[in-house]
């Protein structure tokens, strides 16, 4: 996420492809690549594990904050290597709350929010995030939509863009372990439950996180043509969408 007004950027999640999505939001050669912060959403290697990246055996970065709930702020500063960029303070942690916003200029406010998801080390949020003009709704990781206490889809109707977890298209994918075990809201159930939704709601859903067993990586599938044809988006890299 880029400030342009204060021109600050931000990350949502520290993937291990960090290093190229820093660079990714630079705009010329005069501006820094790091981070001005970096919302995390929960423990699971994919989203937090690129935060390596930014120790003394790398960028050696200085006081980044790191945006973190209870369980896994105390989870970074518990566990090795995670403990040592805190000591190092090559990252500052800032506590977040659940449903409690937090100001990041006078027109952008991030609010994080917890939803059900396999939480081993760290409780799973989701993020609402509120620019200027329009809103978006980001959940990359979450169990199941009827496992949320809230309807996914009034939520869908509340914002502007909705990113949603499209991990799986359907289970089968899996054939060699017990997909049980690593729940998401496959594709094809998040169609049903949208099916509802009129073109101009469904228009707001941009299917991310996409494991690589999914079909609907390759937009040249049946299957990612089924899911435009129906109306929804599937996020590419490089996309902007303005807030």
């Amino acid at each position: 996420m880029v400030d342009n007004d204060h021109g600050n950027k931000y990350l949502f999640e520290a993937t291990p492809d960090i290093t190229r999505q820093m660079k990714a939001l630079v705009k010329d050669d005069t501006q820094n690549e790091m981070v001005d912060g970096i919302f995390l959403t929960h423990a699971h290697i994919g989203h937090y594990a690129g935060l390596m990246y930014l120790g003394k055996e790398a960028t050696n970065a200085k006081n980044i904050p790191v945006f973190a709930m209870p369980r896994m702020k105390k989870y970074l500063e518990t566990n090795g290597p995670w403990s040592q960029l805190v000591l190092n303070n090559n990252i500052k942690l800032t506590p977040i709350e659940n449903e409690q916003s937090i100001s990041l200029s006078q027109n952008l406010t991030v609010t994080p929010f917890v939803v059900p998801h396999r939480d081993e080390y760290s409780e799973t949020v989701g993020y609402k995030i509120q620019g200027p003009n329009k809103t978006a709704l980001f959940i990359p990781d979450i169990d199941k939509w009827n496992k949320w206490d809230k309807n996914i889809v009034a939520e869908i109707e509340k914002v502007d863009y909705a990113f949603l977890d499209a991990t799986f298209y359907r289970g089968k994918e899996i054939d060699n372990r017990d997909i049980s075990q690593i729940p998401h809201p496959f594709i094809i159930e998040s169609l049903e439950r949208f099916k509802a939704l009129d073109t101009l709601e469904r228009n707001k859903v941009i299917f991310i996180h996409f494991n690589h067993t999914n079909p609907a990586i390759n937009l040249d599938s049946n299957e990612a043509k089924d899911i435009l044809d129906q109306g929804f988006n599937i996020a590419r890299i490089n996309d902007v969408y303005g807030l």
